[in-house]
């Protein structure tokens, strides 16, 4: 049955006008951004079908593009629209974490690094260069490496805070065995790269470990 054909009050745009986004679930508001169904599905059960294909919202919205266009009724052009909102979503997050202290306003940096490593099937290391506020000046990809590993060098990631007038910095990796739990070199790692920038004076905040929806700081573990 095609979404104009139910009741009024169930259909998900005429829910969202009347009562909200807040009562709309995941599969509701994303049919919205899928507009149109196909034969035989709706745009919510063509949204439900992608949740499923890649177990969360989280998922989705940091799934390759090109896995999500083989989902049947979603293709090149809705997959372009979705990238162009997840990408809106990621500029919103960065723009918040640069206005604001990101010590004081730490959600928005969580939120940025779920959406930028989630799912990764590689592993990546990023930086995010701040300024003596902790207000965000940039957030780069610093290394990549293997389903296993990456190598991190302390002396790179000096020259790019200097080159970058840092004054503080805040990591962040993915381990995409799904596991959020540091392993002992994480926290060598992470000692390392906070002594060489201390000789600069740059102050290490923080490293996080994103494995799927779940982040762990090493801050709040004590390890930093």
């Amino acid at each position: 049955m095609r979404i104009s054909d139910w009741p009024a009050d169930e259909r998900p745009r005429e829910r969202l006008l009347a009562r909200g986004a807040g009562a709309l679930s995941d599969a509701e508001l994303l049919s919205l951004l899928l507009r149109h169904g196909i034969a035989g599905a709706s745009a919510v059960d063509i949204a439900r079908a992608l949740l499923s294909r890649f177990g969360s919202l989280t998922g989705l919205l940091a799934a390759p593009r090109a896995e999500v266009a083989t989902v049947r009724g979603v293709g090149v052009a809705k997959t372009v629209e979705l990238t162009a909102m997840v990408e809106l979503v990621r500029r919103s997050l960065a723009e918040e974490a640069a206005e604001r202290d990101a010590l004081q306003s730490p959600q928005a940096v969580r939120d940025y690094l779920r959406l930028a490593l989630a799912a990764r099937s590689y592993e990546v290391f990023v930086g995010l260069f701040l300024d003596s506020q902790n207000r965000l000046l940039a957030a780069e990809e610093l290394f990549r490496g293997t389903l296993a590993q990456t190598s991190v060098y302390p002396r790179e990631v000096v020259k790019a805070a200097l080159a970058r007038n840092a004054a503080a910095m805040i990591f962040a990796h993915n381990h995409p065995s799904g596991l959020a739990e540091p392993s002992r070199a994480d926290e060598l790692l992470t000692l390392a790269l906070k002594q060489a920038l201390s000789l600069v004076d740059v102050r290490t905040l923080d490293h996080f470990v994103v494995a799927g929806g779940r982040l762990t700081s090493l801050a709040e573990r004590g390890l930093l």
